[in-house]
């Protein structure tokens, strides 16, 4: 039943294009909206200019239309031009740019004030020049604003060092090509008042905690050249913006967060797709019904944004819609994808076409949620909800720019957070955004940045750096030999140059480029990063670049090539990946229910199997292939739980359904973990297994749960009896399980070291264990499906049991407690 939230009714006739296709949608479908909302247009709260504000720089704004500021613009000016620290937290195109540009103006213009912008994206960067300098031209103001990041030319870049008034960069470039070379920046850091931080949101989980030691590392070198910037922050809406901001300059920050900008009136429904199959739990899936309602609003003349969970599902999603608008070559483009991995070139021509109104829709992953000015779009549908209220609001801010009315259409797929959130509309419509969280203290990430910074400038006897024992690091790093300790100071002493070793975002280094040899050619037409290259450019991947499939022909992974030609497949591909966790240590274990739980490090082995090979439409399995990559290791925390082989053979007759039910109650606490962490799915993994890496679990193509081996081959799934004594050692700590099958349940953090997650899920263990039985519990299908136990699903009548009940009585005896 559809549940009503607006804030006015919908049935008000109002010519308005946007809200037409909204009351169309409500009358057609209305059994698939959960809820939905209108929210009124916003009047502007407007300021008179500063009166010290130079009169080129009022002139030059009232050139370009802009005659008073907004209130939170003003509000910015005044903490700015006081020396107050401050972070701004407006909606999206509220014109949170002038908050920062206004000021930072101001000063390179009466005082030769010098600035450092920092964006987490070129493209970000790209447009933030491209504003200084159109603001530039109409008032003559003369104000040198340059780019550098890796595509800045080497003739160009002692240029930037010692012109520019304002250096746009990024805070990779700021990591590896500034901080570690400050001497050539004196006269640069000598006269720095400001820094920008640009989409302050974004720097959470383990970039966050990177980007604040290097925040950490350039107030250290300010303090060397005798400055003291003001930093200006900038973010979208999050719970504790004032908390992210002072955390990442260690200082006290004011927060701006009420904004003044004017604001169109925006419809908001959320979709869950029509059941298809009421026996198994089956929906439609969420790419069918968002296609539908793009399809629908660019028939209508509206401009839309289509946002896709992952690249591969962009690419899918512009195919069936280039088939439907793009079909006559003789006709220009109305459909374009945007994602990570296209060339800059190649992305900026989007960008410029979709700012002319050229595009009528866009298919894009979360490289489009930042600020890029992509001008005035009507309709945003995500296909699958983002993993946070604060990601989800952001998508839908990038349609109604522009003082424009806006529709924002939330379709759910049948993952299991996707469900709840589309089942309970006040949970997402009354809820405030998550909290961003970093830990800049995390040992390895300081660690690395403490030798990044004694590289930088030598450390004094006393001189604090994060919140652990200095003196204990650099006596560690003096046995190791990189540095020497001599009087007061610490020196560095090794020939490495330690920058070059740390990504900020990503455990290697060096992207792939994706060469097309079609016709004999070789030429470079995208590009993947390193983390991803192993589940998209394997040898007989179908890659796609703009809805165009590329078989991938050979991949040197040494040299970072994959040469790719172009084909004509009727399908694309998806690989299959398998995880094996080897526990080394347990923090803290403690019993729970008629199990335990525990918290603790572990070691990782990822590899990349094989692939699936899937039909379009249908989505069907029409063959499998075999990938033969190195395997990817790392060490991270996890909290794990298990049950005794004694409880097992207590209470499950088979392996299988054992099996079963731990895949299931793996997949609902997943999910449930994410949300009570209040992070994005994809930050935390999965998995099953014996804790001594002998063996793991995984859903085979029928649905049932297999127990494999690292090298791929199967153990049978057999009974849980004493007698099975195949499958290895157990963590148990029962020495009269040894040998017998007694798998374990991990959620560990899906990043190098661990970014503090799995401490406070073990923490919460038994609340998780119990939501998990909840919803499992209320899910309104009878023996399993994707919205509850994933991919284990009750389509084999032989299996004899209920996937459901088998997933629930592993819950169960996890948390004890009577049901839910």
């Amino acid at each position: 039943m559809s549940q009503s939230l607006d804030n006015r009714p919908l049935d008000v006739a109002d010519a308005d294009p946007v809200a037409r296709l909204a009351e169309r949608l409500m009358a057609k479908y209305r059994g698939r909206i959960t809820g939905q909302r209108v929210i009124p247009a916003r009047e502007g709260d407007y300021a008179d200019f500063p009166g010290e504000l130079d009169p080129r720089l009022a002139a030059a704004l009232r050139a370009r239309g802009v005659t008073r500021l907004y209130s939170h613009q003003r509000a910015a000016w005044d903490r700015v031009r006081a020396g107050q620290h401050t972070v701004v937290v407006t909606p999206t195109a509220s014109g949170k740019t002038l908050c920062y540009n206004l000021p930072v103006l101001q000063d390179v213009l009466t005082v030769e004030a010098k600035a450092l912008y920092l964006f987490p994206t070129k493209a970000l960067s790209q447009d933030q020049v491209a504003e200084l300098t159109e603001l530039n031209q109409v008032g003559e103001l003369g104000v040198r604003a340059f780019t550098f990041d890796g595509d800045t030319p080497g003739d160009a870049r002692k240029a930037v060092r010692t012109r520019g008034d304002i250096v746009v960069s990024n805070p990779d470039m700021l990591h590896q090509g500034v901080l570690p070379h400050h001497t050539k920046w004196a006269q640069f850091f000598e006269n720095l008042r400001y820094v920008v931080i640009d989409e302050t949101h974004t720097y959470r989980g383990v970039f966050g905690a990177h980007m604040a030691n290097v925040l950490r590392r350039l107030r250290r070198i300010c303090r060397f050249y005798g400055t003291n910037p003001v930093f200006i922050l900038s973010s979208a809406t999050i719970a504790n913006p004032q908390e992210l901001a002072e955390q990442l300059v260690e200082d006290e920050v004011a927060a701006i967060t009420e904004s003044g900008a004017p604001a169109g009136e925006k419809h908001l429904l959320l979709w869950n797709p029509p059941v298809v199959n009421a026996d198994l739990g089956l929906r439609a899936s969420a790419r069918s019904q968002a296609t539908r309602i793009v399809r629908t609003a660019v028939r209508a003349g509206l401009k839309s944004i289509l946002f896709a969970r992952s690249r591969l599902m962009v690419e899918v999603l512009t195919k069936y819609l280039k088939e439907v608008f793009d079909s006559d070559p003789r006709k220009p483009e109305k459909v374009a994808a945007y994602r990570g991995g296209y060339l800059p070139t190649e992305r900026r021509a989007t960008e410029k076409r979709l700012r002319e109104g050229d595009i009528h829709c866009v298919v894009a992953t979360s490289a489009l949620e930042l600020g890029v000015d992509i001008g005035a779009l009507d309709v945003a549908v995500l296909n699958g909800y983002p993993g946070t209220i604060a990601a989800t609001w952001q998508r839908l801010g990038r349609a109604g720019r522009r003082e424009r009315a806006a529709l924002g259409v939330v379709v759910a797929s049948s993952l299991p957070l996707d469900q709840y959130v589309i089942r309970n509309p006040d949970f997402f419509l009354g809820a405030s955004p998550e909290h961003a969280r970093i830990d800049p203290d995390q040992l390895l990430i300081l660690l690395d940045h403490v030798r990044c910074a004694a590289f930088e400038l030598p450390f004094r006897e006393g001189e604090s750096f994060g919140g652990e024992d200095l003196g204990e690091m650099l006596a560690y790093l003096a046995e190791e030999g990189i540095v020497h300790g001599e009087g007061d100071r610490w020196h560095w002493v090794a020939d490495s140059y330690p920058a070059n070793s740390v990504s900020l975002r990503s455990v290697a280094e060096g992207n792939f480029v994706v060469v097309d040899v079609t016709d004999g050619g070789q030429t470079i037409v995208a590009e993947v990063d390193y983390a991803s290259a192993p589940m998209t450019i394997y040898e007989g991947a179908i890659y796609m670049i703009q809805a165009q499939p590329y078989q991938v022909e050979t991949l040197d992974w040494e040299g970072r090539k994959a040469f790719v030609r172009r084909t004509k497949a009727d399908y694309y591909t998806d690989a299959i990946d398998y995880i094996r966790l080897k526990i080394l240590e347990a923090f803290e274990r403690a019993g729970q229910g008629s199990g335990e739980a525990a918290n603790g490090e572990v070691h990782l082995v990822r590899r990349i199997a094989g692939y699936k090979k899937i039909r379009y439409y249908t989505h069907e399995n029409i063959g499998f292939g075999d990938i033969s990559l190195p395997d990817q290791e790392m060490h991270t925390t996890a909290v794990w739980w298990q049950l005794g082989a004694g409880v097992l053979e207590a209470n499950f007759p088979s392996r299988q359904q054992a099996l079963d039910g731990f895949l299931g109650a793996a997949y609902a606490l997943h999910h449930v973990a994410a949300l009570r962490a209040m992070c994005e799915p994809g930050d935390l993994g999965r998995a099953v297994g014996d804790g001594d890496a002998e063996w793991f679990a995984t859903v085979g193509a029928s649905g049932r749960g297999q127990i494999k081996h690292f090298d791929g081959s199967e153990a049978a799934p057999g009974s849980v009896s004493p007698e099975t004594k195949d499958l290895g050692a157990t963590r148990s700590g029962d020495p009269e399980a040894q040998g017998r099958f007694v798998p374990a349940l991990f959620l560990y953090d899906n990043y190098p070291g661990g970014v503090g997650l799995s401490a406070p899920l073990y923490d919460q263990r038994q609340a998780v264990v119990t939501q998990a039985r909840e919803l499992v519990a209320a899910c309104d299908c009878a023996h399993g499906c994707p919205a509850c136990l994933g991919p284990i699903l009750a389509s084999d009548a032989e299996r004899g049991f209920s996937p459901k009940g088998a997933a629930a009585r592993v819950l169960e005896l996890l948390g004890g407690g009577a049901e839910p």
